[in-house]
């Protein structure tokens, strides 16, 4: 289990962290950007976030493992899982949606989540079994509407990503029966916009560990469903997630699945 110690230690240094990036997000003209691959870009701020997160949080436990997009990993029992910026290309472009994500991972079991946005001053916390926070306030999401009105997140492949037949048949099944579907470049904060009851659900294919750790604490303690492509999947191991409310998700996982 993760303590009130460590959730502590993980708000104070995504704070850090994202003091650091909006001092960067003032000054992106003069960021030296790098592609890692078609469309996946990086930047010494995203290097720098990672730096001091990785110093804050392992120097208080040097004995823990440690996950990062940008840096090597490292095994441990108890392992911190972090996207230093997630929404990299959002900050690049000046589209005010990013975010420092943060995750606690102890034997195989994901215990803690944190995800903050800086520019709007808000912090998703929770921990295991003690609910979801935002700015360390109890938050507890109104019921969700009937699926026709309901509003949903994903995730596209970009750049020369395969897999986007998937995608637009998802859309496809998807976009007739709801209220829309909202594409907007970070999955941390859909994730804490679908605990928050801002979005009505999430879904996205193979992503990485960083960016979505933190946001499947912050779901499943504010009372979200959670699957992957199959009920059996767990999302932390395949990078596949489906989310939403105990009254929509069959049928948001349903529709997903109707081609399955």
């Amino acid at each position: 289990m993760g303590t009130t110690d460590d959730l502590t230690l993980a708000i104070d240094a995504a704070h850090a962290a994202g003091a650091l990036l909006q001092a960067h997000w003032n000054d992106r003209d003069l960021l030296t950007i790098d592609a890692k691959r078609q469309g996946d870009f990086v930047s010494q701020a995203d290097h720098q976030s990672e730096a001091l997160l990785r110093d804050r949080l392992l120097g208080a436990n040097p004995d823990d493992g440690w996950l990062g997009e940008e840096t090597d990993a490292r095994p441990g029992r108890r392992r911190w899982i972090v996207d230093p910026l997630d929404g990299t290309t959002n900050f690049l472009r000046g589209i005010a949606h990013w975010a420092v994500s943060i995750a606690l991972e102890q034997d195989g079991q994901l215990v803690l989540g944190v995800v903050h946005d800086p520019l709007k001053a808000e912090t998703f916390s929770a921990m295991t079994g003690s609910g979801l926070q935002l700015n360390g306030r109890r938050l507890d999401p109104a019921a969700p509407p009937g699926f026709d009105a309901a509003l949903f997140g994903t995730g596209l492949p970009f750049g020369n990503m395969p897999y986007i037949d998937d995608h637009a048949a998802d859309l496809a099944r998807v976009l007739p029966g709801t209220a829309g579907v909202r594409r907007m470049g970070t999955a941390a904060l859909d994730l804490a916009y679908v605990a928050a009851g801002r979005l009505d659900g999430f879904w996205e294919r193979r992503l990485r560990p960083w960016d979505i750790s933190a946001g499947l604490v912050l779901v499943r303690e504010a009372g979200m469903q959670v699957e992957g492509w199959t009920p059996d999947e767990r999302p932390e191991e395949t990078g596949t997630v489906i989310t939403a409310p105990a009254p929509i998700f069959d049928r948001l996982a349903a529709t997903l699945r109707a081609d399955r």
